[in-house]
């Protein structure tokens, strides 16, 4: 399919525009000129009839008529023009007729009527050109009773000039379109420069160019398309250096198990060893290699959980009963790090129910890992917001806006096995709710909140 430039688009659109309106004022003037011309004609036949009238009246009609015949034909002033002289019912004292035209059958307006533009009638010869006529007694001076006058005419002239006017409208709307063609082209591509510029600025944005930014245009209509193009490119940005760490990070998280598992068994492997060395070796690579199912078995579920064709299991989930589960899940953890659980989770809540039980098994799992010693470990919910809190070391700022990052982690960190992907599943997972995920540290206190819709 043959694609038109936005330019010949619009350069169509307003010669058609510029067509549409030249007809619709070239036919209304054209039919506002017919109507004025045929009132014209109208007033011209009768003024015929009623000049005709007065000569009748004042003089010997009979004489006249017999005397003078050649006067009523100069009067007519057109050959295209008829005139009927005669006694109602009997044959013409006079027939001026050039054209061989019928005698229209019409009824005479009385003597003593005047004349109106309603006493002329319409009609249409065989070629299509519109005729007029009119008929009206009038008495005479002699006293030889009524005399009937029928005339009419050929509206060859004024068909001549109407072609002639609606010839010139054609004329004048075609050549009118030309030129507005040819004008809006030059406007309209002028207009577009800055567009190819912007086109052009884009072309050169690319995945190793990210950085720079449209620049604010001088058409007040691509403001908005070119502010929303600018906070496209910051996503893209972000996104592309998320994944760039992400995939540094992922290679650092995965080469630390596999190279203990490689170095290990070279050692292993150097020498003849006894039993219970290379079970002991079996041991730490099978803490390694589940280390490793772990990181992916995350990374899976978090590229599951953004996807959009994910579907919910919303249901009323008691919070009581699911916190006696987390508990008696996390009471050996707990134990191990010298911790108490506090879990005050009351009422219902529309979630997922594995998700939501994954989202704070995450929290409480780092809670536990990063919280003091002999501390304890609250989680609760005010409505819709559950909340976890510990006492451990404080989190900044910077470290706040990222700890929802993939495989982000503190430095203090480090020295944990943590695949820095659980608060990151967490964020995930409230996204998926439609909810967020926040951290706020404060007085040797960190609270990890979960706001789910009303």
């Amino acid at each position: 399919m043959k694609r038109h430039s936005l330019a010949n688009r619009l350069s169509l659109l307003l010669s058609l525009a510029v067509m549409v309106i030249f007809s619709l004022s070239g036919i209304a003037l054209y039919h506002s000129l017919a109507a004025q011309i045929g009132v014209r004609d109208d007033a011209a036949l009768l003024t015929r009839i009623d000049q005709i009238r007065t000569l009748l009246r004042d003089e010997d009609a009979i004489t006249l008529i017999q005397q003078k015949p050649r006067l009523f034909a100069n009067m007519l002033g057109n050959t295209e023009s008829l005139l009927v002289l005669r006694f109602p019912g009997q044959p013409p004292l006079i027939v001026v007729n050039p054209g061989q035209r019928p005698v229209p059958t019409i009824t005479p307006v009385a003597a003593d009527q005047p004349l109106a533009l309603s006493s002329v009638h319409h009609q249409v010869s065989e070629d299509g050109t519109p005729f007029i006529s009119a008929a009206a007694l009038t008495s005479t001076r002699d006293g030889s009773g009524e005399i009937e006058i029928v005339t009419g005419r050929l509206m060859s002239d004024r068909t001549q000039t109407l072609n002639s006017y609606r010839n010139q409208i054609i004329v004048a709307t075609a050549l009118a379109a030309l030129m507005v063609a040819a004008i809006s082209i030059a406007l309209v591509r002028r207009s577009l420069a800055p567009v190819r510029h912007l086109a052009a600025e884009a072309d050169a944005i690319d995945a190793r160019h990210l950085a720079p930014r449209m620049p604010d245009p001088s058409l007040t209509e691509l403001q908005p398309l070119i502010a929303s193009f600018n906070q496209m490119l910051s996503r893209l940005e972000r996104g592309y250096q998320q994944l760039s760490q992400v995939s540094a990070d992922m290679a650092h998280d995965l080469r630390t198990p596999i190279n203990t598992l490689i170095g290990q068994t070279e050692v292993a492997l150097s020498q003849t060893r006894r039993v219970g060395d290379y079970q002991a070796l079996l041991g730490s690579n099978y803490e390694e290699l589940e280390r490793l199912a772990k990181m992916i078995d995350n990374m899976l579920f978090l590229a599951k959980a953004e996807d959009a064709s994910q579907v919910l299991d919303l249901q009323a989930i008691d919070l009581a009963r699911l916190g006696d589960k987390l508990q008696d899940y996390f009471d050996g953890m707990a134990e191990e790090q010298a911790m108490q659980l506090d879990m005050a989770l009351h009422g219902e809540l529309h979630a997922d129910a594995q998700l939501l039980q994954r989202a704070l098994a995450n929290l409480m799992a780092n809670a536990l890992r990063y919280g003091d010693r002999h501390s304890t470990v609250r989680i609760f919910n005010q409505g819709t917001a559950l909340m976890v809190e510990n006492h451990g070391p404080a989190i900044t700022e910077e470290q706040q806006a990222r700890i929802f990052d993939r495989f982000w982690r503190a430095d203090t960190a480090r020295q944990h096995s943590s695949s820095g992907l659980g608060l990151s599943i967490v964020r995930s997972i409230m996204q998926l709710h439609h909810g967020s995920c926040s951290v706020r540290s404060a007085d040797g206190v960190n609270r990890f909140m979960l706001q789910f819709p009303d």
